[in-house]
């Protein structure tokens, strides 16, 4: 059974902070070293402060990046910065966005903010669908140990075909926003205060029988439990840290855009294009390509290609440098039953599995566990850039990817089979900052 409840949120006074955008950032994991310079010279409020930390003391304690991130968030709640709603509530929560790679094609994807009791993945109330890595987790519980607070969503799709949960929510998203901020990607993101007992009390009994699928924010949860499980074996546990803050979606939206997490291939001994070309051409067929110019000019045309061979049959991009650029097309007599007879059906015909399974780990030699250890893969959303690391020497070979369907992702969530990391990059992302979970809040929950 899901179960859901609205909270006080702490968030942002428009008083101390009247312009959002200065504060609020991209999800921690998405913020690369320039945006995190960005974001600090934005504000001394911007949330990046408390999320990846400051990089130095400035004021307040030096022991690390966790006390100081505790610092500051108790310092900014005393100086009234960060104030908590009046009542409980749940958030409708829309962004409107333009579609990557479709100028002028812009969407909406709609969804509301709330807590959620946690659930172990046993109970089947809450689904993985990819696997995670080690590093991210334990960074994670460190600053959830120090400052009690929840800043990031967690992205979690539910199957509602009638749309009931939309409808009950509709009329308070015509209402004058309560938050409202464009973030530098032209997203336009827009949160309402839903308090009335009676609409709460028809979207969580509305919800209470839903399957749940963790869309983004996997490491976010799985930190979340281990956090509670702590809290139960130090006697800290006051019932707080048995939920966690979500954003809920619809799946059946016509909002969802998946796009494809490329994969950059570094630090193998002895990569040779042309040893990997005689064992790929076993599996797939192998179709050299001929571009020229820089990787911006001529990766449009070549994920269009892409998109087009990867609608018959799984289809994989491999670019190793100039010269070296190859459309791999799973051969339709290869015996693919046979290869990855343990990985379900409902993914053996995935690109991202068979990459992992038939490229990475048979071809390759990186495992499983290289892979959740961060050792050999570096991942890239912008298909130019992933292949301009490979000029610039950062990596041996680029694998470029199709995005995964949103319903392989819901199946094989629901089945039990998480997919390999990285296997999705929902687009936009969540904003970190429009509500914070505050364990602590005196005001309750």
């Amino acid at each position: 059974m899901a179960e859901i409840h609205p909270f006080r949120a702490l968030y942002y006074d428009s008083k101390k902070t009247p312009d959002l955008g200065t504060v609020v950032t991209q999800p921690y994991d998405k913020i690369s070293p320039e945006m995190q310079a960005r974001y600090y010279s934005l504000s001394p409020y911007n949330l990046v402060r408390i999320i990846r930390g400051r990089t130095s003391a400035e004021d307040g304690p030096t022991d690390n990046v966790y006390t100081r991130a505790a610092h500051d968030l108790q310092s900014w709640i005393k100086a009234g910065v960060l104030i908590s709603t009046d009542k409980p509530a749940i958030y409708p929560y829309n962004q409107e966005y333009e579609v990557p790679g479709q100028p002028g094609v812009r969407k909406v994807r709609r969804g509301f903010i709330a807590l959620l009791r946690l659930e172990d993945y046993s109970a089947r109330v809450v689904h993985r669908h990819e696997e995670t890595l080690s590093g991210p987790k334990a960074d994670r519980m460190e600053l959830l140990k120090a400052t009690h607070g929840h800043y990031g969503q967690i992205f979690m799709l539910y199957s509602d075909p009638s749309g009931t949960v939309e409808s009950l929510l509709a009329a308070p998203s015509t209402e004058q926003p309560w938050e409202q901020v464009t973030d530098e990607y032209g997203t336009r993101h827009t949160a309402w205060q839903v308090a009335d007992p009676q609409v709460i009390g028809a979207v969580t009994a509305a919800m209470s029988n839903k399957q749940l699928v963790i869309a983004d924010g996997h490491h976010r949860y799985e930190t979340a439990l281990a956090y509670r499980n702590y809290c139960r074996e130090t006697g800290r546990d006051d019932g707080r840290a048995e939920y966690v803050m979500m954003t809920f979606v619809r799946m059946e939206t016509d909002g969802l855009t998946v796009l494809p997490t490329h994969r950059l291939v570094h630090s193998l001994e002895n990569f040779d294009w042309n040893k990997f070309s005689t064992g790929a051409r076993a599996i797939f067929d192998w179709e050299e390509v001929d571009v020229q110019g820089p990787a911006s000019e001529w990766t449009p045309q070549f994920i269009a290609k892409l998109k087009a061979a990867g609608s018959e049959r799984p289809t994989l991009g491999a670019y190793a440098g100039p010269g070296k650029l190859a459309l791999l097309r799973l051969r339709p007599d290869f015996d693919l039953d046979g290869a990855v007879a343990d990985l379900p059906s409902t993914m053996r015909r995935l690109d991202v599995a068979l990459l992992h399974r038939l490229v990475l780990d048979r071809l390759l030699g990186v495992n499983a566990q290289a892979v959740r250890e961060e050792k050999n893969l570096t991942y890239f959303r912008n298909t130019a850039a992933a292949c301009e690391s490979v000029e610039k020497g950062k990596g041996q070979v680029a694998f470029l990817l199709n995005p995964t369907p949103v319903a392989a992702v819901h199946d094989n969530a629901i089945a039990d089979c998480p997919m390999p990391q990285k296997s999705t990059d929902f687009y936009p992302k969540l904003l970190s900052g429009l509500t914070i979970y505050w364990l602590d809040n005196p005001a309750g929950q």
